[in-house]
C-alpha cells in the first residue's frame, strides 16, 4: 500500500482537529486544548507490542506534549507502506477541559525505509526541536539510518538493548564525533546510582581521605555498556579531582555494585532486594531503588533537547576503556 503524501497526512492531521473539535462541541462547552512543545519520532520493530508503547507515550505526552510519529518496520519484504493519523487526549486533574496531542503512525518494510525521512521532514512542527527515539537497535546499522536521523536535533538509544557492549559505544563515539546530539538509556538507568556516588564525594570527610590513586571494581553479571560508562564516569570524576583511578569491570557478580578503594577508604553502592544500599567505612544506608521503566527513562531525556556535556565526556571515555579491555 503507497503511503499518502505528507501534504495528505497534514491535511487529515487538520481534518483530525476540526472533528475533535466538533465532538467536543456537541458534549461540553469546555472544548479541547492542542498541546505541542517538540515531534517525537519513535522507530520500533512491528513485532514490538503496540499497547505497551503507546501507554508509554500516553504517559509522556502531558509533561512532553508531541506531535509523534511512530515508525514500525516490518523487516524484509517487498516495498510496503502505509499510514493512520489520531489524537492522544488527556484531561488534567480537576479541569473539564481535554487537552490533545497529533500521533501519526507509519508502517512500512525494510525497503521502503529510505522513503520515510521525505514523508517525516515535512510533518515535523516548525520552530520546535525534533526528538528521534531508536527502539529498534540495527537501525543504526541500516544504510538509511544517517538521513533520517539528519532530520532530528536529538537522538536517544539504548545501548543495553545492542549484543556486543564494545561495538555499541564506539559506534555512538563515532556519530558524536560526526556532530550527533546523543542521549542513551544505558546511560540514564545509572542517574540514581551517580547520585548516590556523588552525595560521597561532596563530603568533606571523605574527599579528604582519597589518596593519590584508586581503584574501581564495577560488578553488572557481565560486560555492559551500564557497567562500562559506570566505570569510566567514577575514573573521570577521580581524575578531575587529582587522583588516577584504575578501573575493572567484576563481569561475574550475582549483584550490581560499584566499589571503591583509596588508601584506607573504601566505599561500595549495591543493588539489594529493590534497594541502594550505600556503605562507606562499613556504614550503610538505604535507599529505595525504583526500576526505571521506559517512561521514567524517556521523561528524563526529553528534559536534555540541547547538550550533555558530561555523557559525551564519559561515553568517549567509556568507548576507550571497552577497546583496552577486549
Amino acid at each position: 500500500m503507497a503511503v499518502a503524501p505528507p501534504e495528505k497526512i497534514l491535511k487529515e492531521l487538520a481534518d483530525l482537529w476540526v472533528n475533535t473539535g466538533k465532538q467536543q462541541e456537541g458534549e461540553a462547552a469546555h472544548g479541547v486544548l492542542r498541546a505541542c512543545t517538540m515531534t517525537l519520532m519513535v522507530v520500533t520493530e512491528d513485532s514490538e507490542d503496540p499497547a505497551g508503547l503507546g501507554e508509554t507515550i500516553a504517559a509522556l505526552m502531558p509533561e512532553h506534549p508531541a506531535r509523534t510519529i511512530v515508525i514500525r518496520l516490518t523487516g524484509a519484504g517487498e516495498r510496503s507502506i502505509s499510514q493512520r493519523v489520531f489524537a492522544q487526549c488527556w484531561m488534567p486533574f480537576g479541569q473539564r477541559r481535554q487537552i490533545c496531542c497529533e500521533q501519526v503512525e507509519i508502517v512500512c518494510s525494510d525497503a521502503s525505509l529510505g522513503d520515510v525521512p521525505s514523508i517525516v521532514l515535512p510533518l515535523e512542527v516548525p520552530d520546535l526541536p525534533v526528538v528521534l527515539w531508536c527502539r529498534s537497535p540495527r537501525l543504526l546499522e541500516a544504510p538509511e539510518f544517517p538521513a533520517l536521523a539528519a532530520v532530528a536535533r536529538r537522538i536517544v538509544v539504548d545501548s543495553g538493548a545492542m549484543s556486543n557492549a564494545s561495538a555499541a559505544l564506539n559506534r555512538l563515539a563515532e556519530e558524536t564525533k560526526r556532530g550527533r546530539l546523543l542521549g542513551d538509556l544505558a546511560w540514564t538507568r545509572l542517574t540514581r546510582w551517580r547520585q548516590a556516588l556523588s552525595q560521597i564525594f561532596e563530603d568533606p570527610r571523605h574527599a579528604g581521605r582519597l589518596a593519590g590513586s584508586a581503584r574501581i571494581t564495577i560488578g553488572d553479571g557481565a560486560v555492559t555498556t551500564r557497567a562500562i560508562y559506570m566505570a569510566a564516569w567514577m575514573a573521570g570524576a577521580l581524575e578531575s579531582a587529582g587522583v588516577k583511578a584504575e578501573a575493572r569491570i567484576a563481569s561475574h557478580a550475582q549483584h550490581a555494585f560499584a566499589e571503591l578503594e583509596s588508601g584506607d577508604f573504601r566505599a561500595r553502592l549495591e543493588r539489594q532486594d529493590g534497594h541502594l544500599a550505600a556503605t562507606v567505612d562499613g556504614l550503610s544506608q538505604c535507599v529505595l531503588l525504583t526500576k526505571p521503566d521506559d517512561y521514567l527513562l524517556m521523561r528524563e531525556e526529553l528534559g536534555i533537547l540541547g547538550r550533555d556535556p558530561v555523557f559525551e565526556k564519559t561515553l568517549a571515555s567509556a568507548a576507550r576503556f571497552a577497546y583496552a579491555t577486549e
